[in-house]
């Protein structure tokens, strides 16, 4: 169902609705059945396709979408916000999560030992 006009991007007002098969027509304004996806551009509908296609695994999306693993984090940081909910995750913390995966990348390249990545994992 359209929620937006197709010329203004404005919400659309429900004002008329019909039953195909008694032929009753309720004029009037009614509400809009609204979600949350509603609010989404195009590019977050997209985004959030492809996240359900790869069943939420960032490894696969960023293989699909040919874009950098915080690119990916930062595109699901910014859905989650638009859907309303706080993403969990503060600029410290994303920092901190990517410092852990740029030590775990050297660590299976074989750039550092196991015990090197487990004393830089700690801090």
């Amino acid at each position: 169902m359209l929620e937006k006009c197709p010329v203004c991007e404005n919400n659309l007002i429900i004002t008329r609705l019909y039953c195909d098969h008694c032929g009753t027509t309720l004029s009037g304004q009614f509400g809009s059945p609204s979600s949350k996806f509603s609010n989404l551009n195009s590019e977050q509908l997209k985004f959030l396709e492809t996240f359900i296609r790869c069943e939420g695994k960032f490894n696969r999306m960023e293989e699909e979408l040919n874009v950098s693993y915080p690119t990916i984090k930062n595109r699901f940081s910014d859905l989650l916000k638009a859907l309303g909910y706080d993403s969990g995750l503060g600029e410290d913390k994303g920092q901190e999560n990517e410092e852990k995966i740029s030590i775990l990348q050297k660590l299976d390249k074989g750039e550092i030992s196991p015990e090197e990545a487990d004393k830089l994992l700690r801090g």
